[in-house]
Formats: C-alpha cells, structure tokens, sequence
C-alpha cells in the first residue's frame, strides 16, 4: 500500500512511498482510514523542527477516522465495521510524575502514531482498542478526523483553564486550532473575540458562519482599544494563543486583565524575547497545553454530535492522498483551514 512516509531525520525527505499493510496484534484493531487531517506537528515533522520523539522510517499522520476491518486477538468490545477514531498515543512509559498522576499525555517518553509508529496517512493503520472512540452517528468521517484536534482544545480550556459565563475570551490565530478555541469558548458562556490578521480574511469569514461575529484583524483594527472598551478598561478575562506568532503572544500578555489567564497552544518554530515581567506586574496565571487525555476525546466528540462545535466547515480543502505536496502547501501557506487527506485517492 501507498503511505506517506517520513524516512529519515532532516527536513524534508518526506515522500509517498510503497509500504506493508499493517496487521493487528492482541488487543490490536486495523482500521481502513477514511479521512485523515493535516496537523500543524506534521508541517513541524516535514521541517524537523518539533521537540517531540520522532523515530524515522514513519508513517506520518495521526488525526484520523475510518472502520474496524480486521480484529486483534482478544478483542471483544468492538466489532468489524464499527465507525472509529483513536487516541495518538501507542504507549506511555507509566513511570513517570506525569503518567503516575492522571496525565500521560506530558510523558515526555510517549510514543505517538505518526511520530514513531506508523500513522494514518495510509489506508490502514494499526491501534490498540483501548484508544478508541466511537463515532456518533451525527459525525461524519470528516468530521471524524478532526477529533484529535478538538480534544486538545477542550483539554486546554475545559481542564486547564477556568472559563466562566460571560468571561470576555480572546483568541488569537483563525486557523483550526483557533476556530476550535474559541468554539469551546462560546459553549462555555464566554464573549468571544477572534483576532487575525488581513491574511485571515477567509478564516474570518468562515468564523462569521460559526457564529463567531466579533472578529478583529490586528494590522488594521485597534485591538487594544476594542478589548479595553468592552472591559472598562481591564482586559480580556482569558486570552487564548493559538498562533505561534510572537506579536501574538506579546499581545497577549498585554491584552490579559490582571489576576487574567494567558493560554498557550499555538507551537512557535523557534524562541523568541518576551517580557515575562509581565506576568508578575499582572499576576497572571499562565499555562500551556500539549495533547489530549481520555475523557476530552469523549468530550470533544459530544460537542460535535450536539452541535455546540461545528468542525465540518473547517475542512476547506479534501483532497486524495497522493495529492499530499499540494495538501502541505495550502496548510503551510495559510489558504486552507484544514486540510483532509483521504487515503486509497
């Protein structure tokens, strides 16, 4: 079979190449992938620039749907055909503070599909049942394949973050990451503002058809004065940094209401100066996410099935796997939102 292949460490050297059909071992199921998203960590694993383990030769991929085609020895809770994503991680080392307290997803040793272990831009991928997630009926494969990326929002805004009725929420970034932010947001209650750029226009627009009205674009609107003027001068209760943009994050510290929260889950490509000073001055309460645990996958999939997050408008471009380069150019370039690859095209 066909799969999109990371073959050695480097930038580049990412390629379709002919690869084995994957089987499942005990306790194992293969899915047949029928949708399977672009993630901002595989522009990262293109460029090799992500601060995660990666092990070459790899399948890349990980943000996927698709049905049981074929059952691992012991498995007796899923059945073939059933509608399924899964969790990334094959494994964790179980040791560790982060794993031995409730949160494997900070194991600084886990083992990720797409990084190590083959992933899911193939037509078939190999997990372990305990990962997976069912598919409501209301979610289609598409949608499906944006699970992944939802969990993580939830996981920084559902579980590290305190988000109340009313709170004023602003989000920087309109890509996927963002959407989805700030989605979660407005199901929480909160005021939402989604701040881009004139670059973001179409992202904005999609956003408007989420119901995100109020929009921002930071190289012609007076970001600063529009929160301060919605605040009586305080700032935003919660600001949520989905760019990776260093004025973004600047911003952010600056746009932040003392005794505030800053959100980070926008991935920089590299360091850059920021006045942590900030923090202390303001008494913010900063934190990071990285990944997802189990209950934000249940979580995140309620929230597509009853329709508090809509994901399907997201997947601007859908496009046959062997058409990966130019799936990877219109991510990068910002001309798509997101971008599905379906695997077996």
């Amino acid at each position: 079979m066909q799969g999109l292949l990371k073959e050695e460490p480097g930038p580049g050297h990412v390629r379709l190449a002919e690869v084995p059909e994957p089987h499942p071992g005990p306790g194992q199921v293969r899915i047949a992938v029928q949708a399977a998203g672009i993630c901002g960590s595989d522009l990262h694993i293109l460029h090799d620039d992500i601060k995660l383990l990666v092990r070459p030769p790899v399948v890349m991929g990980h943000e996927f749907s698709g049905y049981i085609d074929e059952l691992g020895a012991g498995v007796t809770d899923w059945k073939m055909g059933d509608r399924v994503t899964a969790e990334t991680a094959v494994r964790t080392c179980g040791r560790c503070l982060s794993c031995r307290t409730g949160s494997p997803n900070r194991c600084s040793q886990k083992e990720i599909i797409g990084y190590i272990h083959d992933g899911a831009f193939a037509p078939y991928t190999v997990v372990y049942a305990e990962r997976l997630h069912r598919l409501p009926d209301e979610v289609d494969y598409v949608s499906g394949a944006m699970t992944e990326p939802l969990a993580c929002c939830v996981r920084l805004l559902c579980d590290m973050t305190v988000i109340r009725p009313h709170d004023l929420v602003v989000v920087a970034g309109p890509g996927a990451i963002g959407l989805l932010c700030a989605q979660v947001a407005k199901a929480a209650g909160a005021r939402v503002c989604l701040v881009g750029t004139s670059v973001d226009a179409d992202r904005l627009h999609v956003a408007a058809g989420l119901g995100l009205t109020w929009t921002l674009r930071a190289d012609q609107d007076d970001v600063a004065a529009a929160i301060m003027d919605v605040s009586d001068g305080e700032g935003a209760d919660v600001y949520v940094e989905a760019s990776g943009a260093p004025a973004a994050a600047r911003m952010g510290l600056e746009l932040t209401r003392r005794n505030g929260q800053y959100a980070q889950i926008g991935l920089a490509g590299g360091a850059f100066p920021l006045d942590l000073s900030l923090l202390a001055y303001k008494e913010l309460r900063m934190v990071g996410s990285l990944g997802q645990t189990a209950p934000g996958w249940t979580r995140a999939l309620g929230m597509m099935a009853s329709g508090q997050v809509q994901v399907r408008p997201l997947a601007t471009h859908v496009l046959p796997l062997s058409r990966w380069d130019e799936g990877f150019r219109l991510f990068e370039s910002k001309e798509g939102i997101k971008v599905i690859l379906i695997p077996g095209q």
